[in-house]
């Protein structure tokens, strides 16, 4: 009879513990998930990322590291590269990304079971030991029965942590480039600058020295000179900005020591011969926007949520156990012993909670998720039209002002030197024809600038990573200001 009995305690207890096991080796691997990462940038910044987790990979990035900065002057490109291979702060959202894997591993894996043994008369006269021995095994079945339910949940939101990790890589190589395209532009308008202040250095010379001669009032001796002060001004401001902005590309590179002497190039590149067609890009972006995928999964995992919820509407927890009572009795110098199977099963009676409010709430966040996904489409396309108009209209103004403006002004200052030499025009003339110039020449640099901000806000309108970019307007800035940057 007592090993029937047992048998019957491990039969019940039996498929508790040894449910139906899932695959859990992608969840468990060290780099789990970030393949997808990894394909997702080649892609859409054709750069390389790599998550960093022991000190024999921290030291061949390092590595690779000082190969790329050791040109000094560094492109775009490599920042770029560098940036994806050096911030801390990406690998720290490559941890959440493991963080999430060990939670879909977490979810494969079953509920342990509660053991419990107990011993009653214990030193009990007349009996070897005890009296009675009871064992229990416990486990809870509803958690068993949701298990699928909560492994799709897992792997849905395992998901959309790979896409968040690729998410960010993908911000930060945008922020990365823009920040390069302000500091070398900011050095650019610097260079410009220092042009014009020599002009206005030369113009307060001959001044003061025409004031002497009395050849010039003090209102007009003034007014170079205060122009020339203004523009000393305006330049150590347009210096500042240049280094703060280097400091914003260093910090975006991860870099420090001596590691931050590196320089950017003193000019922007020219204007490509011709445009990018993407009359598709609204499809393209629809197709390819990560945080749009972002969201489909995040309706997805909410709609399983709410599955999840209606099957524990009533019941919340239910537990089978499972064990077995062993009792000895001495009777006539003889120790008998009887052994039975127990099961019982616990559950919360749902009296004064039917559930309602809970598959309410699970509903409104289903609707919640489902508006959010349908406003996230509706904004691809309009920021998807808006990188691309930027993209077109700021090349049209950055041309117009290279093949119009600037050549205007060039003449204007030429035809002056020929009729100054001649002596038809003052020498105050010639110099503020030569202001105009540079004005002018500040003007383009600052139009070339917004149009390759334009050009670098097309890849985060397609894939994503836009987050905080500032939309490449058309609004060309005043010759006053200094785009920032870094040297």
């Amino acid at each position: 009879m007592m090993n029937s009995n047992i048998r019957l305690a491990a039969t019940l207890a039996l498929p508790l513990v040894l449910g139906g096991c899932v695959s859990a080796s992608e969840y468990a691997a060290k780099n789990a998930g970030f393949f997808s990462v990894e394909t997702k940038t080649a892609e859409a910044a054709g750069k390389q990322t790599v998550w960093i987790q022991n000190q024999q990979q921290a030291r061949v990035v390092s590595d690779r590291v000082k190969t790329l900065m050791a040109k000094k002057t560094i492109d775009v490109e490599t920042a770029v590269q560098v940036a994806l291979l050096n911030n801390k702060g990406l690998q720290a959202a490559y941890a959440d990304l493991g963080d999430s894997a060990a939670d879909a591993w977490q979810s494969t894996m079953l509920v342990n079971p509660t053991v419990a043994v107990g011993l009653t008369g214990i030193g009990t006269p007349g009996l070897e030991a005890f009296k009675t021995v009871e064992g229990m095994i416990a486990n809870n079945i509803l958690a068993l029965a949701t298990r699928e339910r909560d492994i799709a949940i897992a792997d849905t939101r395992f998901r959309q942590a790979q896409l968040n990790a690729a998410l960010r890589t993908l911000q930060l190589a945008a922020d990365t480039r823009r920040a390069w395209i302000n500091a070398v532009a900011a050095w650019e308008t610097v260079g410009q600058l220092n042009q014009a202040q020599a002009a206005a250095d030369a113009a307060s010379e001959l001044a003061q020295e025409l004031g002497k001669s009395g050849a010039l009032t003090k209102e007009g001796q003034a007014r170079e000179h205060v122009f020339y002060a203004e523009l000393a001004g305006q330049s150590a401001k347009a210096r500042l900005e240049a280094r703060l902005a280097k400091e914003e590309l260093t910090r975006l590179m991860g870099l420090w020591g001596s590691g931050i002497d590196y320089q950017v190039p003193n000019r922007l590149p020219s204007l490509p011969k011709g445009l990018m067609k993407r009359h598709l890009i609204e499809a393209e972006a629809l197709q390819r926007r990560v945080d749009l995928q972002v969201a489909k999964l995040d309706l997805e995992a909410t709609a399983k949520s709410y599955k999840l919820t209606e099957a524990k509407r009533y019941v919340t927890d239910l537990e089978l156990l499972a064990g077995f009572e062993t009792e000895r009795e001495k009777e006539e110098g003889e120790v008998e012993t009887e052994t039975t199977g127990q099961a019982e099963l616990e559950f919360v009676i749902p009296i004064f909670d039917s559930g309602k409010a809970r598959m309410r709430k699970a509903e409104l966040a289903y609707m919640r998720a489902a508006n959010l996904l349908a406003e996230m489409a509706v904004n691809v396309r309009s920021e998807a039209r808006s990188a691309y108009q930027a993209y077109r209209a700021n090349y049209d103004i950055a041309r117009h002002y290279r093949n119009s403006v600037v050549p205007l002004r060039t003449k204007i200052e030429e035809e002056s030197l020929l009729t100054y030499n001649a002596m038809i025009t003052n020498t105050f003339e010639l110099l503020a024809d030569s202001r105009e110039k540079v004005n002018a020449n500040l003007l383009a640099v600052n139009a070339k600038r917004d149009f390759w901000l334009a050009e670098a806000n097309l890849a985060p309108a397609v894939y994503g990573g836009g987050a905080g970019a500032v939309a490449g307007g058309t609004e060309v800035a005043s010759a006053a200001e200094s785009g920032g940057g870094g040297h």
